[in-house]
């Protein structure tokens, strides 16, 4: 589809943000100003480190802006003076006053990681695969004042597949959302672009990860807790106590096997993993993190830990 070149801005902050920022560069509009939140304090040495999508628009020497909020009328001044034609939020972290949706030529536009209205909100991959659903997808939308609840340009599918965690479903959405933004961009500068609205009724909220969410309960069905575990990695982990200890759980697997025990009892423990009751089922762990230790599947745990990870130990 031929388009017409656009002044763009773009606001984001993490990875998945920073792809969708290359692909706009890559493409024949122009990234005329990017916005992204101020450094923030990372690794041991908390030094102040730039956000990815900053080091993408520095690599290619776009201005980059860091309010600390957009309500401001300075900042606000600020943005309109890009004169930009189409404004690209992904994963920004920071609330658009109307002033500013309304400021660019066709407005603001959001790449969102689930199929809306499915899940709206600050989580949707991870709540997608923890409520076990079987597909995402990304959505263009049209931003307005409410969260997520803009009409809808592009959506493009692709499924969950039974072993995807968080990090598996983030890197293939983060692949085919670059595409589907350029479809959108496309379709809005030849006027072509058909907004679908959103039916509210079928919207639920996807919100923001919780480390207290990340314990498990061994009183619930095992493929509930499989799940968890999954939409858990890489963050905040998964765990339970065993003997006072704070076990982190990175994989599990939900298996079909008759057991009597109360839950939490580890009702088996060999080469092929540590088995634990549930209400419904036995959840398998396959690689545990000790405090202080490095992640270990659970084969080389039990070389070390046999006795820890013995039958009729419990988590709690």
């Amino acid at each position: 589809m031929s388009t017409a070149p656009l002044r763009i801005l773009f606001a984001g902050t993490p990875e998945f943000a920073a792809h969708h920022l290359s692909a706009l560069i890559d493409s024949e509009h122009e990234v005329v100003g990017v916005y992204t939140q101020p450094d923030r304090p990372a690794g041991r040495g908390r030094k102040l480190t730039p956000s990815p999508v900053k080091s993408v628009a520095l690599a290619h020497q776009i201005p980059v802006e860091q309010p600390v909020s957009l309500k401001d009328q300075d900042a606000q001044q600020t943005l309109a003076s890009y004169q930009a034609d189409l404004m690209v939020v992904v994963a920004y972290g920071l609330i658009l006053p109307q002033i500013v949706l309304d400021t660019p030529r066709y407005g603001c536009i959001n790449v969102h990681a689930s199929l809306l209205p499915r899940w709206r909100g600050a989580a949707p991959i991870q709540r997608a695969i923890a409520a076990g659903d079987s597909h995402s997808g990304v959505t263009i939308m049209q931003m307005d004042a409410g969260l997520d609840t803009g009409d809808m340009l592009v959506t493009v599918e692709c499924p969950i597949l039974p072993t995807d965690n968080a990090s598996d479903l983030h890197d293939r959405l983060q692949d085919i959302g670059g595409p589907a933004l350029l479809e959108a961009i496309a379709e809005i500068s030849t006027g072509a672009s058909k907004p679908q609205s959103q039916d509210d009724a079928q919207a639920n909220y996807a919100h923001k990860l919780d480390k207290q969410e990340a314990r498990l309960d061994f009183s619930l069905d095992a493929d509930v807790l499989a799940r968890q575990v999954r939409a858990f990695n890489p963050w905040p982990v998964c765990h339970a106590k065993l003997n006072n200890e704070r076990v982190r759980i990175w994989e599990s697997e939900a298996i079909t096997a008759p057991q009597n025990a109360s839950p939490g009892t580890i009702v088996a423990s060999n080469k092929q993993g540590v088995d634990v009751a549930c209400h419904n089922g036995v959840l398998r762990l396959l690689t545990l993190q000790f405090p202080g230790a490095k992640a270990l599947s659970a084969r080389d745990q039990l070389n070390s830990r046999a006795e820890q990870l013995a039958v009729d130990q419990c988590f709690d």
